[in-house]
Parts: structure tokens; sequence; C-alpha cells
């Protein structure tokens, strides 16, 4: 089957990525992604307000970005299946009616964000609801229900979820480094695959 990746017309796609063709994403023109990207099928990413998806990313099958809101992923994140990611809502409380099927100024959704920041894993099921910040290298529990800001290198589980414990980081940071040093040039820049390949089956001749 065919990638996508480079047929949809985002406003910036990196090398090595692809979107598999089951894969369903609405407004692409808003969605800059990085390199070494993957995203699956039966994934349902809505560009909203600003997307950007950095580079070492997987968003897993039945994932979905929703809400109108922006997102932003970075760095080395990924989105196990099934995981929601809210970045804008409905007025729960009463003052407004809801649902897409009626009007504004009877119907006021709230637009909002949601930042995955480097290194953070969310686990398989997991609902992320707008307006938060997933902080580097916090691992959250499958199924877990995101309602408050999570600190950078902490584990957390739960509905709500909750911290548990830390999650050690010196290893993780120190296996990036190596791997910007095998797959990136002096410049910074990234090494497609095909290129890697290719040097290395030179160098073996």
């Amino acid at each position: 089957m065919a990638n996508q990746a480079y047929s949809l017309g985002f406003s910036n796609v990196g090398q090595d990525v692809v979107v598999w063709p089951q894969a369903k994403i609405v407004s692409p023109e808003v969605i800059s992604l990085g390199d070494s990207v993957i995203i699956d099928d039966f994934v349902l990413l809505m560009g909203g307000a600003k997307t950007t998806i950095g580079s070492f990313v997987h968003l897993a099958s039945f994932v979905s970005v929703v809400g109108g809101g922006e997102f932003l992923m970075e760095d080395f994140a990924g989105i196990s299946s099934g995981g929601r990611v809210y970045t804008g809502n409905d007025d729960y409380l009463g003052g407004y009616l809801t649902g897409p099927t009626v009007p504004f100024p009877y119907r006021v959704p709230s637009r909002s964000f949601v930042h995955i920041k480097k290194h953070a894993i969310i686990g398989a099921n997991t609902v992320i609801l707008p307006g938060l910040v997933i902080g580097e290298g916090a691992a959250i529990g499958a199924g877990s229900v995101v309602t408050k800001e999570c600190e950078p290198w902490t584990i957390y589980v739960g509905s709500p979820a909750r911290a548990l414990r830390p999650r050690p980081k010196e290893k993780i940071i120190e296996l990036e480094a190596q791997l910007r040093r095998e797959i990136y040039n002096e410049k910074g820049q990234y090494i497609p695959k095909r290129m890697r390949e290719s040097q290395d089956g030179a160098q073996k001749q």
C-alpha cells in the first residue's frame, strides 16, 4: 500500500516519513511533520489551528487528535494505540448548548492546545484533555485520563492520572545524543535512511 506522506499537501514534511493510506488527515495544510515519523492506519489527525510534530514520532493505530486547537508534539515522543488527545472542547458547565450540529451563538466551543514534550510516551487508550503540557520524558500509563499538567521525567497512571514515581532520564538522553551523532551531519541535518544505507554499502565494498 502507498505511503501518502508526500501527496497530502502538508505544510512541511521531512525525510523518511510514512503516513499509511488508511490514516485520516484533516487540514494537512496546517500540519508540519519532522523526520522519521510514522502515522499508522486508522489514525485520525485533525490539524485544527496548527499542528507541529517533531522527528522520531509515532502515532499508533486508532490514535485521534481532535478539538480544533493547537497540537505540538516534540521529538522522540509517541502515542500508543487508542490514545485520545483533545485540543478543544464544548462547554459542559451549562453555559451553552453542545455538539457540532448546534450553530453559534448557541454553542461556543473552547479552542485550546496540547503540548507533548520530548521523550514523553503516552500509553494505550490514554485520554489527554485540553490545555495541558506533558513534560519532557513523562510516561503515562495505559488507560489514564490526564486532567492536569505532567511533570518532566515522571511516570503517571490512573484516572485521573497521578504521579507514581520518577522515570530515569540519563540513559535516554545518552542514547539520543549517540543517535544524533550517527544520523545527523556536521551541520545538524538529518541524513535520510537511503543515504545512510548507500554509505554503509560503499564502506563494505
